[in-house]
């Protein structure tokens, strides 16, 4: 957290108890005073009050929408230490209070809704509300039409959910996983593309030769693998001069029991360490931060990292 100081102001800034109830809230969902006065029964001078000194410390942010201002948690630029504070507090508070705040915005939110048009409600925040085909996967299947690619290894494809979509637009694609079921699963889901091929193989030893590849990818996979540190060296290998990597992991946690059943051997990386393993790999780091953080708990955060292999 740093000084003495600086933690105790943290802890006191998140351990207020109306502060507390208005970041469960906020975790959630995105609101303005009167709404939180509404769900809470506060008195709006003192929402207002905590809301100013959480917006001061980086804890929650604002939005100017016409002639209202909507607060939400500053989900991807919130200080590391009050992050850390945040996820303990909110993993061990278990409060009829804060339940029954959630179970009244909902008809909050739903009103408001219901009450302007669409545009107007979710200005600055399309990517929090929901409607009619605005998914995620449609977001995707749309901007691949954007996409050219050269010669791109795919390194724990899984079930070829990605290849699926971003195959089409690579001269070929390569689909590399450890699990004979998820291999076959992507053919069944591919098909006969003739540009997509499949390899049952494990990402710290690629069967693949030095500089096959323009683009690598590898989504969801380093925290699965006893040795990450020889995957991205293999990474490396295979990609050309100039050649790009894209990847996707957790950033460190506390939960690593729960992630254990999805196959994780590591509790995430720090993007500082992330950063290192890239660089003794041979790759230069373009990118390396934390993108995103679920906004269900545990509130894993998600950290995308770009990095290339030097021409020379």
């Amino acid at each position: 957290m740093g000084t003495l100081a600086a933690s105790v102001d943290v802890l006191q800034l998140i351990g207020e108890p109306t502060r507390v109830r208005l970041l469960a809230l906020l975790g959630d969902h995105e609101l303005t005073v009167a709404e939180i006065v509404a769900v809470t029964q506060l008195a709006q001078s003192s929402v207002s009050t905590h809301l100013g000194k959480l917006r001061e410390a980086g804890v929650v942010r604002d939005r100017k929408a016409g002639a209202s201002t909507f607060y939400a948690m500053n989900d991807g630029a919130m200080p590391g230490s009050a992050r850390k504070v945040w996820e303990l507090v909110q993993g061990e508070v278990k409060d009829a209070l804060i339940d029954a705040d959630r179970s009244r915005v909902d008809k909050v939110v739903r009103a408001r809704e219901r009450g302007g048009a669409w545009p107007d409600v979710a200005a600055g925040a399309m990517d929090r509300h929901w409607s009619p085909g605005r998914t995620w996967e449609s977001l995707a299947r749309a901007v691949a039409g954007l996409v050219r690619l050269g010669d791109v290894v795919d390194v724990g494809a899984g079930d070829g959910s990605v290849a699926e979509i971003l195959g089409p637009r690579a001269r070929s694609w390569t689909c590399v996983d450890k699990n004979e079921r998820m291999v076959e699963a992507a053919r069944l889901r591919i098909g006969a593309a003739a540009n997509v091929r499949f390899v049952l193989a494990d990402a710290q030893r690629l069967p693949m030769e030095d500089g096959a590849f323009d683009q690598a990818l590898m989504l969801h996979v380093l925290t699965q693998l006893p040795q990450p540190a020889q995957a991205l060296a293999e990474v490396a290998r295979v990609l050309r001069p100039g050649g790009t990597l894209t990847l996707a992991t957790l950033d460190t946690h506390d939960d690593a029991t729960g992630t254990a059943a999805y196959g994780d051997v590591h509790a995430g990386f720090s993007p500082q360490v992330l950063r290192r393993m890239l660089g003794r790999a041979g790759l230069q780091v373009d990118t390396c931060d934390v993108a995103c953080v679920d906004r269900t708990l545990p509130r894993y955060g998600v950290i995308a990292a770009f990095a290339s292999k030097p021409h020379a």
